[in-house]
């Protein structure tokens, strides 16, 4: 059996005293040391949970800004392309007008030429009538003779003075 001896009770409250030092001086702190270790440990996982989180979320959100951008790129060339076409439309516009308005112009000055070079054939026929009238009148003679002399006398005029047209 197991004798009580004071070695024993000595040996018994050194063991106890040893356990309450160790408890004191080494357990608490290496149980404090390993708990902010350990808070330490979780501290930077949930730190770097959340900047994963904010990591995603600012994805998100610059995906959705390229997006907007892209979308907004597109409008505006289509814009550009609209713009564009309409300047191409209305520079033709104008083009077909100008062209429209040159020959308008050119119509009326061959208009006038025709009128003037008419009014001169016509004077030149006046002139030309009254000389043939004239000499008609000046030889006085009977009807036969009258239509041979405006005949002879049609016969001889100068081409040039009548242009190609015919009496």
């Amino acid at each position: 059996m197991i004798e009580i001896n004071a070695t024993l009770i000595a040996q018994v409250l050194n063991f106890l005293i040893l356990v309450v030092l160790l408890r004191v001086l080494a357990y608490k702190p290496v149980s404090r040391l390993l708990e902010q270790r350990s808070k330490k440990i979780q501290d930077s996982i949930d730190k770097a949970e959340a900047d994963q989180k904010a990591a995603e979320e600012t994805l998100v959100q610059y995906k959705a800004k390229l997006a907007d951008a892209n979308v907004k790129a597109q409008e505006i060339v289509e814009k550009a392309e609209k713009v564009a076409r309409d300047e191409h439309d209305a520079a033709v516009l104008a083009t077909k007008k100008e062209i429209e308005q040159m020959k308008a112009t050119a119509a009326e000055d061959i208009q006038r030429e025709r009128e003037k070079i008419a009014a001169q054939l016509r004077g030149e026929v006046v002139s030309l009538s009254l000389a043939a009238a004239g000499k008609v009148i000046s030889k006085n003679i009977d009807n036969k003779e009258n239509e041979r002399l405006i005949n002879d006398f049609i016969n001889s005029l100068d081409k040039e003075k009548l242009g190609d047209l015919s009496c």
